[in-house]
């Protein structure tokens, strides 16, 4: 679709007193996108626009807005409180169920907004539980559903096992320092040379321009509370993308999650040469391919049910 690409921020207030943030984008014009809207939420260590929004150089190859904006949607995504340009300033460590709180507010008013009943909703990692706990909450209100990078259980999870051995030094405090270095690791941890070094340092740059320390919530929750979702509990057309090579989401685990997804419209897909940061590696095109394809397919014409 051709045109110039709209972008807005919006500033939602949760609990009277707290601001969340989201941006859209979409392309001019009059009207609202065809294929309505989809929103895009981050994982647990770092904002959603170096996720979601993210330039290297003068290229917005790595912009999933600015792609799902010129396929015609209504292009959203949210910073969960603690995170980016929403507000931070409660002393509480933002677990996954405050995530799923965020979204109900987002999601509302993304509706509002949009004049739309139902929003696609992707999310990664920590996302991906605070997407699919709020479509077990909102079934009403969520189309089809994007669940990348998911940790279920935890069982088979190097990077899980790794990181229970610092749970005492999370637990002791309500944030963890943001730098560029540790940012580096996500791509260093499960198979290096999946990203190209540009794309890494473009993303670190964007990432600690809005946050120097990050909430420790989500990766106590992955540490002592898993399953927090129960897949029976999705009642949305779902897909399920994995990198081949993520250290969080192991095969067996996403594997057994997908099996129980009771909805009949379901994909697992597994993402060759990928590991943890589905959109952000040199295979980001075949991720990308994957997610619009299930979002723009047609639905069945017939399901054999009343």
């Amino acid at each position: 679709m051709g045109g110039s690409i709209v972008a807005e921020r919006h500033f939602v207030s949760k609990l009277e007193d707290v601001r969340l943030h989201l941006l859209n984008k979409r392309l001019d014009g009059r009207a609202r996108p065809p294929r309505g809207p989809v929103l895009f939420v981050h994982g647990s260590s770092m904002a959603s626009e170096p996720c979601f929004d993210l330039m290297v150089g003068d290229s917005d190859a790595y912009s999933l807005m600015n792609l799902f904006a010129r396929e015609g949607f209504d292009a959203w995504c949210l910073d969960c409180e603690g995170y980016g340009r929403s507000d931070k300033w409660r002393d509480r460590d933002y677990d996954v169920a405050d995530g799923i709180d965020d979204l109900e507010v987002a999601v509302g008013h993304i509706l509002d907004h949009t004049k739309r009943e139902r929003v696609h909703l992707y999310g990664g990692s920590s996302g991906a539980l605070r997407a699919a706990g709020y479509a077990s909450r909102r079934p009403d209100r969520v189309d089809r559903l994007v669940l990348d990078a998911l940790v279920w259980t935890g069982e088979g999870s190097p990077t899980l096992t790794e990181r229970r051995k610092r749970l005492p030094q999370f637990q002791a405090a309500r944030r963890r320092p943001l730098d560029a270095a540790f940012i580096r690791t996500i791509f260093e941890r499960d198979h290096p040379g999946t990203a190209d070094p540009e794309v890494i340092a473009a993303f670190s740059e964007a990432v600690v321009a809005l946050d120097t320390s990050i909430p420790n919530g989500t990766y106590i929750d992955m540490c002592t509370k898993l399953p927090l979702v129960d897949p029976a509990s999705i009642h949305a057309p779902t897909l399920i993308m994995r990198g081949e090579w993520d250290g969080i989401a192991a095969f067996e685990d996403v594997a057994a999650f997908f099996a129980r997804i009771p909805h009949p419209d379901k994909q697992f897909a597994v993402l060759p040469g990928i590991a943890h940061s589905s959109f952000h590696g040199k295979n980001h095109a075949l991720a990308k391919h994957v997610l619009l394809s299930f979002l723009t397919r047609p639905e069945p014409v017939y399901t054999g049910r009343d």
